[in-house]
């Protein structure tokens, strides 16, 4: 073997070392992100099973006081059921149904002054306003995550490393517009 051989398989073998550290560290950075959205995923499910639990709760106390829809009962113990197993499009389901139910909740609350006063009453309130505030946390978090991925599936070089992976596209988490503010929980 000639010098300039040795060159040409030395060059060869630096370009293919540099290619595949370049897929790797492409291939690490989507996984991260996708592991990432997951997670991100979960703790808005944990937070919407949260805050169905504190409807429920607060059913019970607005029970004692009007009556209130069974229908309603029944809804948001199927709503937290099928919560764990939910995608993105789903979640944008519960979180409407849920948003509703609130919103009935709390016209049945203004209905009942003695209602409002209520030390039980006034905590689960108090916690439904953290619940929301975390899923708005998390929404945003989630949302922020999926942008950085997909920009990722789209843009050169990195849609090489998605397309030779399958890597697709993550759902937005996209609430109603109207929902962007909590619903108004204090008397």
């Amino acid at each position: 073997m000639d010098f300039g051989t040795i060159i040409l398989i030395a060059v060869i073998a630096i370009v293919l070392i540099v290619i595949v550290g370049w897929f790797i560290s492409i291939y690490n950075r989507f996984m991260n992100l996708k592991n990432s959205g997951e997670a991100t995923l979960g703790q808005i499910r944990v937070a919407m099973k949260k805050r169905l639990d504190q409807i429920e709760q607060l059913l019970g106390s607005v029970k004692s006081y009007a009556s209130f829809e069974k229908e309603t009962l029944t809804q948001v113990t199927a709503m937290r059921a099928g919560v764990g197993k939910a995608d993105p499009g789903d979640l944008n389901e519960v979180e409407k149904q849920s948003r509703s139910i609130i919103g009935r909740l709390f016209a049945v609350a203004e209905a009942y002054p003695d209602l409002k006063t209520q030390a039980t009453v006034s905590e689960l309130m108090s916690s439904i306003r953290n619940i929301e505030d975390e899923i708005a946390r998390q929404r945003y978090t989630y949302n922020n995550i999926a942008q950085q991925l997909n920009t990722m599936t789209e843009t050169i070089p990195s849609n090489i490393v998605a397309s030779l992976i399958h890597m697709k596209k993550l759902e937005y988490l996209e609430f109603e517009e109207e929902i962007e503010k909590a619903p108004k929980i204090e008397f």
